[in-house]
């Protein structure tokens, strides 16, 4: 029973690994944002000045600008872990900053939001399809396959 456990165990771990693989190589990578261009679109630096701050910048995901939202207000943030500072900018600035990119960069960022967007339908469909699978058996037994002798009768 516990070959036969750890062998599934194994068999899951290679599939999941192979998936995570292959969702890696399946997104086309976007360029690293270029400082200077981030400075000339607006945004500000703000430089780490304790530990707590320079732990949060390493922890950020490097070459990617990520948005976050704070009080109700959206930002755009730029880590620089070597330098300990990020680079901020609000909706107006990352505007300015995507008009700046050439329009092959764009490209490249909207593929990966159409790979990301079809990713997420993909996922969507397949619970979708579980679920209906799920109801019609429901439907068809609704006692579940539970009996008068299952019951204690």
């Amino acid at each position: 029973m516990n070959l036969v456990w750890n062998a599934r165990r194994a068999g899951i771990l290679v599939a999941t690994c192979a998936f995570v693989v292959a969702a890696g190589c399946a997104t086309p990578a976007l360029p690293r944002p270029d400082e200077g261009e981030l400075l000339a679109a607006g945004f500000k630096v703000l430089v780490a000045v304790n530990r707590m701050q320079e732990d949060w910048v390493r922890s950020l995901p490097p070459g990617q600008i990520r948005p976050m939202q704070r009080n109700d207000k959206k930002y755009f943030v730029y880590p620089d872990a070597p330098k300990k500072q990020i680079y901020v900018g609000g909706p107006q600035q990352y505007e300015a900053y995507q008009q700046l990119l050439p329009e092959k960069q764009r490209g490249a960022q909207e593929a990966v939001s159409a790979a990301r967007q079809a990713a997420n339908r993909a996922s969507y469909n397949k619970q979708d399809d579980a679920m209906r699978k799920a109801t019609a058996r429901d439907l068809s037994d609704p006692w579940l396959g539970v009996g008068w002798a299952d019951l204690g009768w």
